[in-house]
């Protein structure tokens, strides 16, 4: 419990929440046992009002791949907020820092010659990408391609595209329909998509969204030769595949900046957010291929769209000294052995009576699956009385995702901690 001070100076009376309503949340049951405060962190910890320490096996919210406390990205933002905040990039407005940022993304992008269009987040980009790839398809003379396709467990984001591409059910639960042309396919059978697309027709289907490892809807890898067929397909049938690597991007998939990288997906377009400014303030980048960009940079063809925030200078500041950061450091090569680490010492716990199984190998990151996924929220709890912060993703899997600063005795403790709670 803890007092709030009232807008009038004085003191209010004790409670457990107060007014902020958390997201993805039983608020009821947040009010009822009290929120769990993160009150700063520094490299692979963070730690609790109380002071206690925690590894946080989640690097926030998969994204502070760089660790917690770096101030060369605050001096970096509060440089930037001294010269100029944001403004604007709408029209044929600008930043410094953000076409220099834009320069650097399309150095690295999977595609040579992509061009960067900035938001404000994940969610922002895969409404971003969703409504440009049917204006694309317009400015081709095809407006009756109009459906986007998602996978089951996957997750883009809540805006509007995102929610209906939900392939987590209970995502979309309550809402009524958003949109009607959204279809779900199988997360892991190229045939699925290739069914879908003989029973919608192809001439009507705008793209095909992958997670090239699936993240919130339980951490899946992808079944070995998946992602190759897939892209084969929407390339066979003319439809634009459309990598979702707000998760995966920036070093996260484990040796390469992103899993289109990896495994050689030259995507038409392409969402980043989280590590490309390690969550230190709030960004996304839409990498589109130069043959999707060409019908809009020709003349006369507009994307009436954008965001407000999309490209803030601040938060540009922050993704370049992120970046800096993570080629100084050789972070990348750290996240590859990341990724053999996680496995090595996770996967034992597969042979625990508790679990059911343990998906990792495959990027810097993993899930421990519980054999009774109800027993997940709660086990979220053990495992802080143990030392380890984390969360429940999919249906009771335990994510791991730490940043790629972490040390192998610290994914070693991290791993024997959640031995002790599932003992407990």
């Amino acid at each position: 419990m803890r007092r709030v001070r009232s807008v009038g100076g004085g003191w209010s009376r004790e409670v457990l929440v107060g007014s902020l309503w958390h997201g993805f949340a039983d608020m009821g049951a947040v009010e009822r046992d009290g929120a769990f405060v993160v009150a700063r962190g520094a490299g692979a910890y963070v730690w609790d009002e109380a002071g206690n320490r925690y590894l946080d096996a989640t690097a926030g919210l998969w994204f502070t791949n760089v660790g917690h406390g770096r101030r060369e990205i605050a001096d970096a933002v509060a440089a930037q907020l001294g010269d100029i905040a944001h403004y604007s990039n709408f029209g044929d407005l600008a930043s410094p820092v953000l076409r220099e940022l834009a320069e650097r993304l399309a150095a690295i992008a999977p595609v040579p010659g992509s061009k960067i269009f900035f938001t404000s987040g994940g969610s922002d980009g895969i409404d971003t990408a969703a409504k440009l790839a049917r204006r694309y398809w317009h400015a081709q003379g095809k407006p009756e391609k109009t459906v986007i396709v998602g996978r089951q467990k996957a997750y883009h984001g809540m805006h509007v595209a995102g929610t209906a591409l939900a392939g987590i059910p209970v995502n979309r639960e309550g809402y009524g329909e958003f949109m009607s042309d959204a279809r779900t396919v199988g997360w892991d059978d190229p045939a699925a998509l290739s069914a879908l697309i003989t029973e919608v027709g192809a001439d009507r289907i705008a793209a095909f969204f992958v997670e090239p490892v699936i993240g919130a809807g339980g951490v899946y890898p992808p079944p070995p030769g998946y992602l190759t067929e897939v892209r084969r397909i929407c390339r066979e049938h003319d439809i634009l595949f459309i990598a979702d690597e707000v998760v995966t991007g920036f070093g996260r998939i484990g040796g390469s900046w992103f899993a289109s990288s990896r495994f050689d997906l030259q995507p038409d377009l392409m969402t980043t957010a989280k590590g490309l400014t390690s969550g230190y303030l709030p960004m996304g980048a839409v990498f589109i291929a130069p043959h999707i960009a060409a019908p809009f940079f020709g003349g006369g063809v507009w994307f009436r769209h954008g965001y407000t925030y999309g490209g803030h200078a601040a938060s540009a500041a922050a993704a370049m000294a992120n970046l800096d950061i993570i080629e100084r450091e050789h972070l990348l090569d750290a996240s590859k052995n990341l990724e053999a680490l996680l496995h090595e010492h996770f996967s034992p716990l597969a042979a625990h009576p508790r679990v059911a199984e343990v998906r990792s190998g495959v990027g810097a990151v993993a899930a421990v699956q519980l054999a009774d996924p109800a027993e997940a929220l709660a086990m979220v709890k053990t495992l802080r009385a143990h030392g380890v912060s984390t969360r429940a993703a999919g249906q009771g899997a335990l994510q791991i995702s730490p940043t790629f600063v972490i040390t192998e005795q610290q994914v070693a403790d991290m791993a024997a901690a959640f031995g002790r709670a599932l003992d407990a």
